[in-house]
């Protein structure tokens, strides 16, 4: 096996100043970082962080070369652990792949047994792609979210960023789950698109230039938020009493300029969502994905790719000319 021969994108440290290189390299087995694991994979999705690896952002890769792809969805070849045989499907996500470790962009992984999930029922390996990290995040944010007492009765939920990956899968899962939803979009063009996802109302983000009241109307029972930054402020400023907002991204900035106001007066909830989750909470959630949250319009959040179209994909994510989830298939 350790002769067997394959393709990998590989990102090559650039030169001093510049964004890595990268390049699609035959590789053998014995070149994957360490792991008792060899999967065989099928998809790959595409996901924001892998943009900015690609483009020497962020600070994401800090050892070269390095595979890609921080999700990814296949079959085992081989393992260490006797209840991953040989053709078990399977997903992965989280742990440093496609960061600190070699991840899913290549017709093979390897990585260590307790980071691999069996795929539960009712899920196949395109699917699990496209839910990959996206899909676990949306859903951990709803977990969360109904935990601390959200439920449809209590009235709208709002999404940001709605038109990314994470955003239309949480979309989806909200609507099927009986919530109304609004989706806030900078793409005015998105509008029919977010609605065939369910969403009952689309708007654009609002003028944020001038001083920011600490305290709006009540309108949001909960929010889904993508974004950060002055946004995310706006929005909690403008949630229900005991509302609950689920904080994932920083798109909008990494700074909070928000006020304690909403806090205190109406007890509203902010939570952190970190999606490198322990393997217990990752196979309930799994679970939970492929029953009561499960997405009802995957297809229509999704389209698949080539590998060769792989280096353009990432570079049209950082550019806002992506929507959806979008996911590279190696067999």
């Amino acid at each position: 096996m350790s002769t067997l021969e394959f393709q990998a994108y590989r990102l090559h440290a650039g030169q001093a100043g510049e964004a890595p290189q990268g390049r699609f390299d035959t590789l053998t087995v014995d070149q994957l970082s360490a792991g008792d694991t060899l999967i065989k994979v099928a998809y790959a999705g595409l996901n924001y962080k892998d943009a900015l690896a690609q483009a020497g952002r962020g600070n994401v890769v800090r050892d070269y070369p390095r595979i890609g792809g921080i999700d990814l969805s296949g079959t085992v070849v081989h393992s260490a652990d006797p209840t991953l045989p040989p053709g078990q499907e399977v997903v992965v996500h989280g742990f440093g792949i496609g960061v600190d470790c070699d991840g899913g962009y290549a017709e093979y992984a390897r990585v260590p047994h307790d980071w691999v999930l069996p795929l539960p029922r009712g899920i196949n390996l395109r699917e699990a792609a496209v839910l990959g990290a996206a899909g676990y995040t949306a859903a951990l944010s709803l977990h969360w979210m109904e935990h601390c007492g959200l439920t449809p009765e209590q009235g709208e939920v709002l999404v940001t960023g709605a038109t990314g990956g994470v955003a239309g899968i949480a979309i989806d899962i909200l609507s099927q789950r009986g919530y109304t939803v609004c989706a806030m979009s900078g793409k005015p063009e998105a509008g029919d698109y977010l609605r065939s996802l369910g969403a009952a109302e689309v708007i654009a983000p609002p003028d944020l230039s001038g001083p920011q009241k600490p305290l709006m109307s009540a309108r949001w029972a909960g929010i889904i938020d993508s974004v950060g930054g002055k946004l995310l402020a706006h929005a909690l400023a403008s949630l229900r009493p005991d509302g609950v907002a689920a904080a994932f991204g920083n798109a909008g900035g990494a700074d909070l300029p928000a006020s304690v106001i909403p806090f205190i007066l109406r007890g509203v909830k902010l939570l952190g969502i970190n999606a490198n989750s322990p393997m217990p909470l990752r196979r309930a959630l799994w679970q939970k994905l492929a029953a009561d949250y499960r997405p009802a319009r995957l297809d229509l959040a999704s389209r698949v790719i080539e590998p060769r179209d792989l280096p353009q994909a990432l570079a049209a994510m950082l550019e806002r000319g992506s929507t959806g989830r979008s996911v590279v298939r190696f067999s």
